[in-house]
């Protein structure tokens, strides 16, 4: 058998897990690395190494590595992707940008603040979703993209946010093929999107159906599939500032209602499509 295929991932911290959350569960790069390691194929002749990059203190890969990863993963955080006061975020904004421009052959992931701000380096634009949270295990309706993609009609996603990438501003990349939503949510009409390289052929337009999985060069998801209940439920313990109305219905013992209890899809079908996207499985 061939030596196992190395993969390489720079993980783009941007956030923190605290408190509870972090003393069991430790940090982003943990909670990643476990990712990665839960979802590996059986018969998959690969292995991930993931490089951490804290953002937060400027820690940026230095532009002569770039090409040497497979793929750049953009976390979660807690801060407004749209505030460019913040040093890190223009930077980081920036850098992006530069990712999807100059070095065309690294993929590009981004999950809740990550989808928010790469969103923003594809030229869309993100704004608070009138000050509601969508937290919790959370059904997302798939367009006709998003089932090619993730191989069923819906998600069943954890969320954690209250800001948005609003649909209007991709009007021109939606229209044009550039870009493709991949689902929407009762409160969020963006829950992702999804960019995949230009043919070289200019004239060949390929269906929704006939798109390749490795052909993906860009793609983001609002909703968290590497967390778990007990991340979630953790994180929402520790932000009072979500109000009771919003977390009421997620609250229950696990015979109940609560809908913390509802199975999320993050480790499979959204595992299997990145891991086509990377070519390590097949369409």
């Amino acid at each position: 058998m061939a030596p196992p295929r190395t993969l390489r991932v720079g993980l783009l911290i941007c956030g923190t897990l605290g408190g509870a959350v972090g003393a069991q569960h430790g940090g982003y790069y943990e909670v990643y690395s476990h990712y990665w390691r839960a979802t590996t194929p059986a018969n998959a002749n690969a292995q991930v190494v993931i490089d951490s990059y804290n953002i937060k203190q400027m820690e940026f890969p230095d532009e002569e590595r770039i090409s040497e990863y497979d793929l750049f993963m953009v976390t979660g955080s807690a801060t407004n992707a749209y505030d460019d006061s913040i040093e890190w975020v223009r930077t980081l904004l920036s850098f992006l940008k530069g990712v999807i421009h100059d070095h065309p052959k690294v993929k590009v992931v981004g999950i809740c603040f990550g989808h928010q701000i790469v969103c923003r380096a594809l030229g869309g634009v993100c704004a608070p979703n009138g000050g509601r949270w969508e937290i919790g295990p959370t059904c997302v309706h798939l367009t006709d993209m998003g089932q090619h993609v993730f191989g069923v009609d819906h998600l069943c996603l954890q969320e954690m946010h209250r800001d948005h990438v609003m649909l209007e501003s991709f009007e021109r990349q939606f229209a044009s093929g550039e870009l493709y939503l991949l689902g929407r949510t009762c409160l969020t009409g963006n829950q992702g999107v999804v960019k995949f390289y230009t043919p070289s052929d200019p004239e060949e337009e390929l269906e929704v159906h006939e798109k390749c999985h490795r052909d993906i060069q860009v793609l983001t998801l609002q909703g968290h599939p590497e967390f778990s209940e007990s991340v979630v439920t953790g994180i929402v313990r520790q932000r009072p500032d979500m109000g009771t109305e919003v977390v009421g219905d997620y609250w229950d013992n696990k015979e109940g209602t609560g809908r913390r209890w509802e199975k999320t899809d993050g480790l499979d079908y959204v595992a299997k499509a990145l891991w086509k996207m990377l070519g390590v499985m097949s369409d």
